[in-house]
């Protein structure tokens, strides 16, 4: 896979904090950056998949076994 280089701005307490963390994770910042967000996006392409399956399914309907018959009719159903 190709690299390439970004430049990050982070307040200072922020990086010594990462910075930390990367240790304690024996990785480097750039390996713990890199990590966290190939999961960002690998959340946001099974959000979508998820999303366009359950649209499909909404859009096609589910079987409710009437088989498109209606057996009993609107009063039938709200009697008490």
């Amino acid at each position: 896979m190709e690299m390439q280089n970004i430049t990050l701005s982070l307040p200072k307490d922020i990086l010594l904090k990462v910075k930390l963390l990367a240790v304690q994770r024996q990785t480097s910042v750039s390996g713990l950056l890199a990590g966290e967000l190939e999961k960002l996006v690998r959340q946001q392409e099974a959000y979508i998949s998820a999303r366009e399956r359950n649209l499909l399914i909404l859009k096609e309907g589910l079987p409710l076994g009437t088989y498109g018959e209606l057996t009993i009719d609107r009063d039938a159903l709200h009697e008490r």
